[in-house]
């Protein structure tokens, strides 16, 4: 995160997360302490060394700014639409039941790999796009776990904030990626971009709903 980018982190917090700055920690330390929690995976007497706080004022303090990047919601993450119960669109008609894939048909993404290979029932099709989509979210973990060191190993708070704590790396990936003009995204997944399987749009940029189940959804539907 360059400097623009944590200033206006440190603007939306101040105004949209409500945070203030304390009696013994301004709102820039405060963000600053968070950040290198969530980007090192440093236990809190490291952070009590490099900023010179007591254990509890940095452990009260993260937790004033993640519940600060929770309130972030609906500016950085974008909200999926549920379906009503007596909705009418056929296409939702594929959703009834799990979503499990078709056994006995071709699954794995390497099983696509070349135009000969090219589904050719709607059970195979569907598969295909089954494992397509699993890729994806594979990778936009890897994604994350790449940048925050937090999310990479067993943690050590409670679930509720083990929770929150992946909802707020979420939110600054976002920020980050949208804010920032240089940023490249890692992506360590030893994975092939088969003809059938993946494209260039299967990057994981955002963490927001999308519109390729609809897509194929139609496709399947024809």
């Amino acid at each position: 995160m360059d400097r623009r980018c944590f200033a206006i982190l440190y603007y939306l917090l101040r105004t949209i997360g409500g945070l203030t700055s304390t009696e013994v920690v301004n709102v820039e330390e405060m963000v600053a302490m968070f950040l290198h929690i969530l980007a090192h995976d440093v236990k809190n007497r490291v952070i009590q060394r490099e900023f010179m706080h007591l254990g509890e004022t940095i452990s009260r303090h993260f937790h004033m700014v993640l519940l600060a990047i929770i309130r972030l919601h609906d500016e950085l993450l974008k909200k999926p639409q549920p379906v009503a119960n007596d909705c009418t669109d056929q296409r939702w008609r594929w959703f009834e039941g799990f979503l499990a894939p078709y056994r006995g048909q071709r699954y794995h993404l390497q099983e696509w790999h070349g135009a000969e290979n090219a589904p050719s029932t709607s059970k195979k099709f569907f598969n295909m796009k089954h494992s397509s989509a699993r890729n994806v979210i594979k990778r936009a973990l890897v994604v994350l776990k790449g940048q925050w060191a937090i999310l990479r190993e067993k943690s050590y708070y409670p679930v509720e904030v083990q929770c929150r704590t992946i909802l707020a790396c979420c939110l600054l990936h976002n920020l980050i990626n949208r804010e920032m003009t240089i940023f490249n995204i890692m992506d360590d997944i030893d994975e092939v971009n088969f003809t059938h399987a993946t494209s260039a749009a299967d990057d994981i940029h955002y963490i927001e709903t999308s519109n390729e189940w609809t897509r194929w959804r139609d496709d399947l539907a024809e």
